[in-house]
């Protein structure tokens, strides 16, 4: 990515965080079960937001984002190639947890890392004020971005009710979109809600060409 798409402000708060080992030097809990390598992109002019939950292990092992089945999910629910996916000019990609946080009992993805939250976030989005439309991936993410426009979803709501009834609570300003996680594992989910590929897919992919033609 050339300077033109990223103030020297924003370089260097980005580099913060690349470098940053708190979940493992300085852990609110538990410490982060291997070495930290935070992964995101951002830039001065990306006006669309893809807010996921935290890498997975081949994330970890590459260094890019969405680099795996997922992402080829999540592109074809966008409507995009994986080149204009990738392009940091117009789409930017920070996750609730900037570091894989390793495998569960059951050899799941464990929740994002909380300390990525308290350390980065606020800071790092108020460095981002041309963002028009967050696409927000799994209840971490929605919870967060929801509330920093200061739309708090209301409380005991399902993942299909935030998905379905997203436009609700966004009211004025930036525009969220709510998603389910791309991951294959929500395979049964989408079945189940067939209203998702009806309803939500064509206005999302009307609102990715919005934000990024």
């Amino acid at each position: 990515m050339t300077d033109r798409f990223l103030t020297s402000e924003l370089a260097a708060f980005a580099d913060r965080i690349r470098a940053c080992r708190l979940c493992l030097e300085a852990p609110r809990k538990t410490a982060l079960p291997h070495e930290p390598r935070p992964v995101l992109r951002v830039s001065s002019t990306a006006r669309l937001l893809v807010a996921s939950q935290a890498p997975g292990v081949r994330v970890h092992a590459t260094g890019l984002s969405f680099n795996d089945a997922s992402g080829d999910r999540l592109r074809q629910w966008m409507g995009v190639s994986r080149e204009a996916f990738y392009d940091e000019a117009k789409v930017a990609i920070v996750p609730m947890g900037f570091c894989f946080p390793g495998h569960d009992a059951h050899k799941g993805d464990l929740p994002p890392r909380p300390e990525c939250r308290d350390a980065w976030h606020d800071e790092l989005f108020r460095r981002l004020p041309q963002l028009e439309c967050v696409l927000a991936i799994g209840r971490y993410a929605q919870d967060y971005h929801f509330q920093r426009i200061g739309r708090p979803l209301p409380k005991g709501l399902r993942v299909d009710d935030v998905v379905r009834r997203a436009s609700e609570f966004c009211g004025d300003g930036q525009r969220i979109i709510a998603l389910p996680h791309p991951s294959w594992r929500n395979s049964g989910w989408i079945k189940r809600n067939p209203w998702f590929e009806v309803e939500v897919l064509p206005m999302l992919r009307a609102e990715v060409a919005r934000a990024i033609g």
